[in-house]
């Protein structure tokens, strides 16, 4: 009697493990090959843009003639819409743009068309914001609604003015980087807060979208863990959050707090990070950061707070909204899926020994052998 093959019996041991190499190759190919034709598009239209500048200085040609061009190659180039006349002008501000910019003409070679769209559109006078919101965009992979939506929120202009010390504690490299990467103020809109919350609330509702929190804190953030122990001479102290800086090789304290800025919260963070970079940190690793964000803060105390601090920390302040825009909501993991991650972080957490514990084991208060800083 012949008994018919199931398909089990005819795969060879070998066959998924095949299936899988050529799955991933297959998408880094087509990932090349994206990346290529965004290279080449790119680069096109920047040419495009200066041949038609030269016309324009040399020959003065007006809006007419520019309107002609686009027709002709519309023309020629049905069902595109690149060649439309503001596209044309678009190349034109771009060509100039990289003129005066050499960052951006850098960093242009690494963003799409849509995105470049988006910058010279919008700053093309401004030469800082153009080449800060393009290094954000290449560094941290944002997608192009995710940097409208910075723009909306202002990022530049919340990191400009924020308060540290990093200059007076850390190498240049290290302060240069970390000036264009901590803000003044975050915007958790994607939070769903009553009107009266405490530090506890704030803290969980930020972890339970860690991923969009690390969106807004800067996008180069790994989540360790939070109430994260350290254990000092038999006391155990709990800092709120705890991520690592993956560019700068570095662990990164983070307190919440609900209310004002005062200035006894510096001295706080700097015996966390002291016992972070004694307990905790790995010696290929970088000095431990810290960043203390209140709902309010009066500069001048952060300033005097800050002054002589030994240890790099930010004082930054927090907005709280309810709703998060549509467009970005779209970029970002359900609810469901980010309540999901946050209850397999939650379980446990790195202890200073590198054993794990159950996290709830530890609660959030005041002892002689337990308790947090105030």
């Amino acid at each position: 009697m012949v008994t018919k093959s199931t398909k089990k019996d005819i795969i060879p041991s070998g066959y998924l493990k095949l299936l899988n190499q050529i799955k991933k190759d297959a998408r880094e190919a087509q990932s090349r090959a994206s990346q290529k034709v965004n290279h080449e598009l790119v680069t096109l239209y920047w040419s495009i843009g200066k041949s038609i500048d030269k016309r324009i200085q040399e020959e003065n040609w007006g809006s007419a003639v520019i309107a002609t061009l686009a027709k002709d190659l519309q023309k020629e180039f049905s069902g595109s819409l690149g060649f439309s006349k503001s596209n044309l002008y678009l190349m034109v501000s771009f060509y100039r743009v990289t003129q005066n910019n050499p960052i951006f003409q850098t960093l242009s070679g690494k963003l799409s068309w849509s995105h470049i769209s988006v910058l010279v559109g919008e700053f093309k006078d401004k030469k800082y914001q153009l080449s800060y919101y393009a290094q954000k965009s290449v560094e941290q992979g944002w997608s192009v609604r995710v940097l409208e939506h910075q723009i909306e929120l202002k990022n530049f202009e919340r990191t400009a003015k924020n308060q540290n010390n990093f200059k007076t504690t850390l190498p240049k490299k290290s302060d240069a980087h970390l000036s264009t990467s901590v803000k003044d103020e975050y915007v958790f809109d994607f939070l769903s807060l009553q009107d009266e919350f405490t530090e506890r609330d704030l803290e969980q509702a930020l972890l339970k979208k860690i991923n969009a929190f690390l969106i807004e804190m800067g996008g180069v953030f790994t989540y360790i863990g939070n109430q994260y122990r350290l254990t000092v001479d038999g006391d155990d102290f709990f800092i709120d959050v705890l991520l690592f800086h993956r560019r700068l090789r570095c662990l990164v304290a983070i307190e919440l707090k609900i209310g004002e800025f005062k200035a006894e919260y510096a001295g706080k963070m700097q015996f966390y990070l002291t016992a972070l970079n004694d307990l905790v940190k790995q010696p290929e690793e970088n000095p431990s950061i810290g960043i203390i964000l209140c709902k309010s803060k009066k500069r001048t105390v952060v300033e005097y707070a800050l002054k002589n601090a030994k240890q790099p920390m930010a004082v930054a302040t927090y907005k709280v909204t309810t709703h998060l825009p549509e467009k970005l909501r779209k970029e970002l993991p359900s609810q469901k899926q980010m309540e999901s991650l946050f209850e397999l972080k939650e379980a446990v957490f790195q202890t200073p020994s590198g054993k794990l514990e159950r996290s709830k084991a530890s609660p959030k208060k005041t002892t002689k052998k337990s308790r947090k800083l105030n």
